[in-house]
């Protein structure tokens, strides 16, 4: 099969690069390197097709998008703090940029597997948060992303094949720390030898799925015969950002104590996802444990 995976060289998008690759699928990259970096394809740029094209120009997308038989949709800009600072930009990039890929979708009858997040829900009181409860984003990052899930139902009732990933926190190798979430922060802090800062009390919790996991989700979704949907992607599990820290500094045997700063707005309490149902109608379930997940790629950077 051929497939484009748009972001192609950014965190999750390079995973699901080599996770296609190892199937030996036909894989096409697109990536204007805002934030995505060659280097994450290094190992396996003889084997994939690199085309440097922001998703702005649709003309050119289509000139490269024409005989695919699906889009990982994976090119976005994703940073809570910068979302408040750079709302146009952030409209432009995630929305508009994310309608040309359904237009091309629709033109050229192509499935597309495409990044939403679990910013799209809010500081919702259901926990575990099942896919059907209310979205209220809090945060300019979060509205984004649910007016692409808006455009994505527009393009379904069109006929167009649609599945939207509710990314809760992921994390991995490859992660830009510009971006990044509380573990590659903290790991960047120990790392250091530095203490890692916690925002609030720390009581907020998480749902951290390790990125191969979320990689495998794409192809799950890709590959099932669902052809309009959204999913939660995480763990179904949570843990505290001071619990985090704690574990993170223990498996850097360093003696340190977190420093804790003001919370920032748009910060989500309680984050904790119900993936049951893409458990039913995906197949997929997580493998990587959060402790194992670590493990995988803590030790490299002490």
């Amino acid at each position: 099969m051929k497939y484009a995976v748009t972001g192609g060289a950014g965190f999750i998008g390079s995973n699901i690069v080599k996770h296609l690759l190892e199937e030996n699928h036909t894989v096409k990259v697109i990536d204007n390197l805002h934030a995505g970096k060659l280097e994450n394809l290094e190992e396996i740029k003889n084997k994939i097709d690199f085309k440097k094209i922001d998703i702005l120009d649709f003309d050119q997308l289509s000139n490269e998008m024409n005989d695919l038989d699906g889009i990982f949709h994976q090119a976005a800009l994703t940073s809570v703090p910068e979302s408040f600072l750079h709302q146009e930009e952030y409209t432009q990039v995630n929305v508009v940029g994310t309608e040309n890929i359904f237009k091309i979708a629709k033109k050229f009858d192509i499935k597309v597997v495409f990044a939403s997040s679990a910013a799209v829900f809010g500081n919702t009181t259901t926990i575990p948060i099942p896919e059907n409860v209310e979205r209220r984003p809090i945060n300019p990052y979060g509205m984004t992303k649910l007016s692409d899930e808006l455009l994505a139902k527009k393009y379904t009732d069109l006929g167009v094949k649609i599945i939207g990933l509710r990314y809760f926190n992921v994390y991995g190798p490859r992660q830009n720390i510009d971006y990044a979430g509380v573990i590659t922060k903290f790991l960047e802090k120990i790392s250091n030898k530095e203490p890692p800062i916690i925002f609030g009390d720390g009581i907020q919790t998480r749902d951290f799925i390790f990125v191969s996991d979320v990689a495998n989700a794409n192809l799950h979704a890709m590959k099932s015969k669902i052809t309009s949907d959204y999913y939660n992607i995480g763990t179904g599990t949570k843990i505290s950002v001071k619990e985090l820290a704690k574990i993170m500094i223990s498996l850097s045997e360093l003696t340190l104590e977190p420093e804790y700063r003001e919370l920032p707005d748009g910060d989500i309490i309680t984050s904790q996802a119900d993936i049951r149902k893409a458990e039913m109608d995906l197949l997929w379930k997580p493998m990587v444990s959060l402790e194992d997940g670590l493990k995988k790629f803590f030790p490299n950077k002490i």
